[in-house]
């Protein structure tokens, strides 16, 4: 048999909360141009990412990716840390 590749969904954020257990929220901001105007407003997104080592910290920059659903709210799993807080 081969092996498959899917293709699997990064976003990279801040690291909001790490307050439960084995899960981070993750920020992730992005800019979007107004229709209207034209203006580039910033819009920015909440998501629950499985951190199984509890290694994330609050203000680090991550990498997440998308997977299977781990529980009600958890589809994202933190892939690398990118920057440490300090």
């Amino acid at each position: 048999m081969t092996t498959v590749e899917k293709n699997v969904k990064t976003k990279s954020g801040v690291v909001t909360s790490d307050k439960m257990d084995q899960t981070v929220t993750v920020m992730i901001e992005r800019k979007i141009k107004h229709p209207l105007y034209g203006k580039y407003v910033k819009k920015s997104t909440k998501i629950h990412a499985h951190d199984p080592g509890n290694k994330c910290q609050q203000g680090d920059f991550v990498k997440i990716a998308e997977c299977r659903p781990i529980s009600k709210t958890k589809t994202w799993k933190v892939v690398e840390i990118v920057d440490s807080a300090k």
